[in-house]
């Protein structure tokens, strides 16, 4: 009996935990037909657990690591944000586009031949953790939305996606940007997952 509650909770847990989505605006129908977008990423009014702001959590995370070795707060500030262009977008693109062998769809920055726009607004990052003994995997909320370029005040389609978690296969994630890129890379699996069943 304890086993089977134990199981029970087990699985509640995960739920509870795992990626979700709802619709914000129009229906996946729209999106029918459409093979190439331009991606452009959005990480205005971050929000960050914890904190007021991302721009507190960068005073904070900046002070600590000048407390134990001055200079190493503004590297972390630097990282924090390179991340982005470096780490996150490629892995999302990269993610996004596997999922499509044949190329029947495809993302990109500044796709030429492209008539719509695909937006990733990231809505909240945690960074999560690994100290050896406790680990806690990263996760992002964020909302996708489509429009055509020369449209951009008309949105087709927006979906929100919460808890797209990240961590490294056998534990090795020490690294936040890692974790972080993870988040990113089960965004998009889980995006283009959606979009292949939905628009059918």
């Amino acid at each position: 009996m304890k086993k089977l509650l134990f199981l029970a909770l087990l699985f509640s847990t995960s739920l509870l935990f795992s990626q979700k989505s709802k619709v914000q605006e129009g229906d996946w129908k729209n999106l029918k037909g459409i093979t190439e977008y331009n991606l452009v990423f959005d990480y205005a009014n971050l929000e960050i657990p914890k904190y007021d702001s991302e721009e507190d959590f960068l005073k904070d995370k900046m002070a600590k690591r000048d407390e134990k070795e001055p200079g190493t707060g503004e590297k972390f500030k630097e990282s924090w944000f390179a991340d982005r262009e470096n780490r996150y977008e490629p892995k999302f693109i990269e993610s996004f586009n596997k999922r499509f062998d044949d190329g029947e769809i495809k993302v990109d920055k500044d796709l030429g031949d492209a008539e719509y726009t695909m937006k990733v607004h990231t809505t909240l990052i945690f960074a999560g953790y690994n100290v050896g003994v406790s680990r806690r995997p990263s996760k992002i909320d964020a909302v996708i939305s489509v429009y055509k370029n020369d449209n951009p005040d008309t949105v087709i389609f927006s979906v929100k996606y919460t808890n797209a978690e990240g961590s490294g296969a056998m534990g090795y994630d020490f690294d936040s940007g890692y974790r972080i890129s993870e988040s990113y890379a089960k965004l998009a699996k889980t995006f283009a997952k959606d979009l292949s069943k939905k628009t059918k």
